[in-house]
């Protein structure tokens, strides 16, 4: 296993359990010695979970030597112009060729554009090794497709896409995977179409976002609630159900990139998708013009207000912080001047300090806050008794509900200006 992220973490361990001589591989020390230590660092392995298993955790690139299978599951980032960064993945791939033995079959889990294995990193196995692909090794792809923070959406509970160079591949990484899924394995008839599924998936959950986030803008001019449009929509047999918010991490607002990239390599650009991801960049700007209003509403000058935001994480109920659209909210607001803290029971408080330039409180305190966001919606944040916070708050306080967790009628009559998306 190439990459000892959440994915290849969950990846291992899955293997380790069915009954496989798993090796976990990254290249970075301080994650292998955390691992060999027992500390997860996530919420997808819980420490007991990895305490029980068998897997050797290295950093030594030989690991790949003599491995039936080699899993990689590194990440694949946009660059600053929002172009695909696979330089993980060209890296990775000379990695273990360096150390390939014939007869491996390699698979790639890292989300990618539609021609990413082929081009990046089969040449790049080819040049470190000296084989041919598809004569001394072969390669193969199947997308990760696990939902951090959601206990029903791990490798075993969700249906695994596979394919490989050819019929033979596609079915031997199927047969590799389907000692890990109980919800069955799907192949694909070619790793152009496993690759374009996994980006499309995400894809089309930013453009729902999208849409439901423009909806709650529009609701905003019109003097509506976004609430009673969706509970009145929903109604209806075949409407998709979805909730406005910050779209952060490193799947759904990097995934049209990949589609996008593929698409206009091809000679065509695609409309919807680039709308759709302007559309929830905004949504920090609106957010930060919304709390604004909500302390003009308070009677508070802005400048000389404290808010405290709530979660930091870029979703609820995990401990990531990567690409978190919190980080961009807090820009937005300091071009009025707030004062601004933040707290997050998921993340170590040390890595907030080191990726938020913001006062990190340690303990839940309202002392002389005139104004809370609600950012993520952790199940922590869900039993907090309005009317203690508002007792410790300065007068007349603001509540931002991003997440929509706390009942309106409730926040008012605890003497909060309660504003939501």
């Amino acid at each position: 296993m190439a990459g000892l992220g959440y994915v290849g973490l969950s990846v291992a361990a899955a293997f380790d359990r069915a009954g496989w001589d798993v090796v976990g591989y990254d290249i970075s020390e301080s994650t292998v010695d955390r691992l060999q230590r027992g500390n997860p660092s996530s919420n997808v392995v819980s420490g007991r979970e990895l305490s029980e298993l068998d897997v050797h955790f290295t950093t030594d690139p030989g690991f790949a030597s003599g491995a039936e299978f080699v899993i990689i599951a590194v990440p694949t980032p946009t660059d600053d112009r929002e172009r695909p960064n696979l330089d993980y993945v060209k890296s990775a791939g000379e990695t273990i060729g360096e150390n390939l033995s014939p007869g491996t079959t390699v698979v790639l889990e890292s989300t990618v554009f539609p021609g990413a294995t082929r081009e990046v990193l089969i040449p790049a196995l080819e040049r470190a090794s000296g084989f041919t692909a598809g004569e001394e090794f072969d390669v193969g792809y199947s997308p990760e497709r696990i939902s951090p923070g959601d206990q029903n959406s791990g490798i075993k509970d969700v249906v695994k896409v596979v394919s490989g160079q050819n019929e033979e591949v596609r079915e031997r990484v199927r047969r590799l995977y389907s000692d890990v899924t109980d919800a069955g394995v799907h192949t694909a008839p070619s790793i152009e179409v496993a690759e374009m599924t996994k980006v499309f998936e995400n894809v089309q959950r930013d453009v729902n976002i999208a849409l439901v986030n423009e909806l709650a803008v529009a609701c905003d001019h019109l003097g509506m609630e976004t609430d009673d449009v969706l509970e009145a929509a929903g109604t209806k047999w075949n409407f998709h159900e979805y909730s406005p918010g910050l779209v952060g991490g490193h799947c759904i607002p990097v995934d049209p990139a990949h589609y996008a990239h593929s698409s206009e390599v091809a000679g065509f650009s695609p409309q919807v998708v680039n709308t759709a991801r302007d559309m929830n960049e905004f949504m920090t700007e609106f957010v930060s013009e919304l709390t604004i209003r909500g302390l003009n509403d308070c009677g508070k000058v802005p400048k000389e207000s404290r808010l405290l935001i709530l979660g930091l994480s870029y979703k609820a109920n995990v401990d990531d912080v990567r690409n978190t659209k919190v980080d961009d909210l807090i820009s937005e607001m300091r071009r009025y001047d707030i004062s601004i803290a933040g707290y997050d029971p998921q993340v170590d408080d040390g890595v907030l300090r080191s990726e938020f330039d913001v006062p990190i409180c340690e303990e839940l305190s309202f002392d002389g806050i005139d104004g809370v966001i609600l950012a993520t919606g952790h199940d922590e944040f869900r039993s907090l008794s309005l009317e203690d916070a508002r007792s410790e708050m300065n007068e007349t306080p603001l509540l931002v509900d991003i997440e929509d967790i706390f009942d309106a009628e409730d926040a008012e009559r605890n003497g909060f200006v309660y504003k939501q998306l």
